[in-house]
């Protein structure tokens, strides 16, 4: 029981950083003010990685519009639950079982894990910015949350208005995107 409530919060820990400098990449990717929330609290969250990597990366990757620094430290946060979830629960799963090995299979395997995890954490953060946008298109369309999330969930969508259309003046896209995402979720998991 104390394991199981170590991995979940262990999981939720990274799940919230690994988040944080994924949308940060993101609303940098789209130019979406960093003044106002959630720019604030994502900032707060990832600086302590995101700007020593900013500092280190080479110029023309640090001047390309894709956000590399923030996309290599959520990145780095995935291999670090990998490697903190391997050395906390493998070490007691592998002892129990007569001993751990740290051999090539167990770093391939923490790259799978990491990586796995980096898209869970990609795909959870759209199906949750995509569900708020859909909540709130009808119950409060004219907010300030909403445009944000328009902006932020709108490069999926746009794709998707192009090829579903609205019935009865419904736009159904942000539904058909939290399918495929919840697709995709089922599929890595």
């Amino acid at each position: 029981m104390l394991i199981r409530i170590l991995a979940f919060l262990l999981e939720t820990a990274f799940f919230i950083l690994i988040a944080a400098a994924l949308l940060r990449a993101w609303m940098n990717w789209l130019r979406v003010s960093m003044v106002g929330q959630p720019g604030r609290f994502v900032m707060a969250l990832t600086d302590w990685l995101v700007k020593p990597l900013r500092r280190s990366l080479p110029k023309p990757l640090g001047q390309s519009r894709v956000d590399w620094a923030s996309v290599l430290a959520a990145a780095l946060m995935a291999l670090a639950y990998a490697l903190l979830w391997w050395l906390l629960f493998g070490l007691l799963l592998g002892a129990a079982a007569g001993g751990a090995d740290f051999g090539v299979a167990a770093v391939l395997a923490m790259l799978f894990f990491a990586v796995k995890m980096l898209l869970r954490v990609a795909l959870q953060t759209l199906f949750m910015l995509v569900l708020a946008y859909a909540i709130l298109s009808w119950v409060q369309p004219g907010s300030s949350v909403y445009g944000l999330l328009a902006r932020l969930t709108e490069p999926m969508l746009t794709p998707l208005r192009r090829v579903i259309p609205a019935i009865g003046g419904v736009d159904l896209s942000a539904l058909v995107l939290l399918l495929v995402l919840q697709i995709g979720m089922m599929v890595l998991l």
